[in-house]
């Protein structure tokens, strides 16, 4: 039997998945539902896509493992080479893992190495993945307290800004300065400023035009590495290859994951020449490696994944398409006052719950919208610290009119909440 913690909690309404097929999902007892999630956001191009799935069959017949650091398949080098062509540098390196977490803790590795300073500048809100140096990183204490004697001390938050008014940037700038200035409480000297451009676990928090750009040229300014986490946001969800780009920041360090490899497990820390050449040659032994290090098969369904990303054109789509959800989405919900709000870029978007007065979360209400949606056949997430946010990262291939009709129940579902609460 499964470990209690992964579970699913006692009361809760759950389904079984049996198949998927583009933005659907057919449950054990047969019945059909729309996924609004992406199954975590991994179904980039929609499940079980025909040249992701071609690419698999094939690879499946010819090399499903390979050996890693020692010993590399063509598939791994075809794929850090299609990533280079996307990346922000003209010459990047890349170091590929198998999931979100240890392409961030490769980044701090990096970080540490170029700068020889072991103090981490993360924010609050932020989730970087739940492996131990990763942990470290992220702030909710959901996640950290259990494990907090043997979480890094040479990591501090400082807050996150958000467009819509929640936290403002003139709360951020002192406590960055800081920081950046003096080191971690502890006293230890920053050197790796690792950042989310949209926050996705803490509930689609979109920090204001300019805010990354700042942080970065401050980063840069007191000798630290910025590493831009976009494993929720890279690869189309905000309606571009990459949401630095609408940013206009260039990192040092950048982080994928997620939809990556296709729907198999594969993650990427890229950078350029001059910050991964902080890594020592190969003496025959690599010092930061893994069994599954550029898994040949997920390496030829992620090279098939970003060729189906441009061919595509899976970004367009998804800047068009969540602008038509949002649309529709705050059309509906402007009947419901300040209680119920939108956020976020392309597909990737949150429906905020607020109390009778539009201002403190209404906690749990994410989390209650998303079982109504799943009772109606439409499978959603909660997000936010309190589950007061409903989340939507749906599949790039989301049809206009299925995103249209979402919407409507989405609305639904939240008018129903509020005329609950009174």
């Amino acid at each position: 039997m499964e470990s209690r913690n992964v579970l699913p909690r006692e009361g809760a309404l759950v389904t079984f998945w049996d198949e998927a097929l583009g933005v659907n999902v057919r449950d054990s007892d047969g019945n059909v539902l729309l996924d609004l999630t992406g199954a975590f956001g991994v179904a980039l191009a929609g499940h079980r896509h025909p040249r992701i799935v071609e690419a698999l069959e094939r690879g499946g017949g010819r090399l499903i493992h390979g050996m890693g650091d020692v010993q590399p398949s063509r598939e791994r080098l075809e794929l850090l080479e299609h990533l280079s062509s996307l990346s922000p540098w003209r010459s990047c390196r890349g170091v590929l893992s198998s999931s979100g977490s240890e392409a961030v803790e490769t980044a701090l590795k990096t970080a540490f190495l170029a700068t020889g300073r072991p103090g981490i500048l993360a924010f609050q809100g932020a989730y970087h993945g739940l492996t131990m140096g990763a942990l470290a990183t992220t702030h909710r204490e959901h996640f950290r307290g259990p494990f907090r004697p043997q979480l890094s001390p040479h990591v501090a938050f400082a807050p996150f800004p958000v467009e819509e008014g929640e936290v403002g940037e003139k709360d951020v700038w002192p406590k960055v300065d800081q920081l950046l200035d003096e080191g971690t409480p502890d006293g230890i000297p920053v050197g790796a400023v690792v950042v989310e451009p949209i926050q996705g676990r803490a509930g689609v928090r979109v920090p204001p035009p300019g805010f990354l750009s700042k942080l970065a040229e401050r980063t840069r300014r007191a000798g630290a590495l910025l590493i831009l986490d976009e494993i929720f946001t890279g690869l189309g969800r905000t309606g571009r290859i990459f949401a630095l780009e609408e940013a206009e920041v260039i990192p040092d360090l950048l982080c994928l994951g997620k939809g990556l490899g296709g729907g198999l497990p594969l993650s990427a820390c890229l950078g350029p020449e001059e910050v991964m050449d902080a890594w020592p040659p190969s003496q025959g032994e690599a010092v930061h490696t893994s069994t599954f290090l550029g898994h040949p098969l997920a390496c030829r369904t992620g090279k098939a994944l970003l060729e189906v990303l441009e061919e595509e054109e899976l970004p367009d789509r998804a800047r068009d398409t969540g602008r038509l959800m949002a649309q529709v989405l705050a059309e509906e919900i402007g009947n419901l006052g300040p209680r119920v709000r939108v956020r976020g870029r392309g597909l990737f978007l949150g429906v905020t719950f607020h109390d009778s007065n539009g201002v403190e979360p209404l906690d749990h209400a994410g989390v209650q919208a998303a079982e109504i949606l799943l009772s109606r056949g439409i499978i959603t997430l909660p997000a936010g610290a309190r589950g007061e946010v409903l989340e939507l990262t749906p599949p790039l291939v989301l049809d206009p009119e299925l995103a249209r009709y979402a919407a409507l129940q989405v609305t639904e579902v939240a008018g129903l909440l509020v005329s609950r609460e009174g």
